[in-house]
């Protein structure tokens, strides 16, 4: 099964409490905040679903929940700060496919062991990515966008939020895919990514469609194609890339809520529960639809399945690609 992966400006780090409602009780939960570590900048999918889950889990539990961007270094930095802190429920790690799937085959060595040092604690969902270019750029479709390539070789530039991160592996399969050569232009997250693509800095990007449904519907971003099985019900008039010119690619990823290892079982069991309701409402699933993303409620240890499986799947990729991040 494959899964999933903004603020125009690059965050560093960003706080924001989300209050629980007066009228919850505390009693029944063991801190009276917690916090959700986001590894990325403000504004890209992972942040979007910290924030729209938190507030709703704050209400749910009766405490207060703090989102801290801590952006940097592919997610390793704010990775390793929730894999430090104690277990006890008062700090979360919001992860995704990248800092959690592709940072072990990418780095030779990460300060953070994605299996022994976190709990899986639910899957938040799924989302594809989208390849989007420049108004500016000619191709209006994926088979034009390949032509072009291929008369140009190195020309294009695209952009990524980082060596090794989803949207530049994504990217990497692509042109192995296509056959084509394009210059990879890497930012420290995708929020910056988008934002050079934006203003003709960069040619393309693939990224979340959550990250990019509000500059496609503006009229600041062309989509080509949804790299996705089927296509995506925020954007249902972008083809997938199957039948936009090239069958058979398909790049998305996932994002969930892991706790440092040691946390205790009934804790991860009540978040998991909260989570799988909160993602299964009617409300979340149709604004769920409106950013691009598949809720997909499970169990801690479905959610862990995943993660082992995708460590291995992402390996391959990373390994054929010959990438190495420092």
């Amino acid at each position: 099964m494959k899964f999933l992966d903004r603020a125009i400006r690059c965050v560093a780090c960003l706080m924001t409490v989300l209050p629980a409602t007066a009228a919850m009780a505390q009693a029944d939960f063991p801190v009276k905040s917690i916090q959700f570590m986001v590894p990325q900048a403000a504004g890209g999918s992972t942040d979007t679903l910290a924030r729209t889950i938190g507030q709703k889990l704050a209400d749910a539990l009766g405490v207060a929940v703090v989102i801290e961007n801590r952006a940097g270094a592919n997610g390793i930095i704010g990775t390793e700060l929730a894999a430090k802190a104690p277990p006890n429920g008062a700090t979360l790690l919001v992860g995704g496919t990248g800092t959690m799937a592709i940072n072990p085959s990418l780095y030779a060595k990460i300060p953070y062991d994605p299996v022994k040092q976190f709990a899986a604690v639910a899957m938040f969902g799924y989302s594809t990515s989208v390849l989007v270019v420049h108004p500016s750029l000619a191709p209006k479709n994926v088979a034009e966008l390949i032509a072009l390539a291929k008369s140009k070789p190195g020309d294009l530039k695209y952009a990524s939020a980082g060596v090794g991160s989803s949207p530049h592996l994504s990217a990497e399969m692509f042109k192995n895919m296509a056959g084509v050569d394009m210059l990879h232009v890497p930012y420290k997250g995708s929020t910056p990514g988008v934002s050079a693509t934006l203003t003709g800095e960069t040619d393309l990007m693939f990224t979340g469609v959550a990250s990019a449904v509000g500059f496609i519907k503006a009229g600041r971003l062309r989509p080509l194609s949804i790299n996705g099985p089927k296509r995506s019900p925020a954007l249902p008039g972008v083809p997938t890339a199957g039948e936009s010119g090239l069958p058979g690619f398909e790049a998305d990823f996932w994002i969930g809520l892991f706790a440092p290892a040691g946390t205790p079982r009934p804790l991860i069991a009540r978040l998991n529960a909260e989570i799988n309701k909160i993602i299964t409402s009617d409300a979340m699933k149709e604004r769920f639809s409106a950013i691009g993303v598949d809720p997909l409620p499970g169990s801690p240890e479905q959610f862990g399945e995943v993660l082992v499986k995708d460590i291995e799947r992402w390996a391959k990729t990373v390994k054929s690609a010959g990438l190495k991040a420092e």
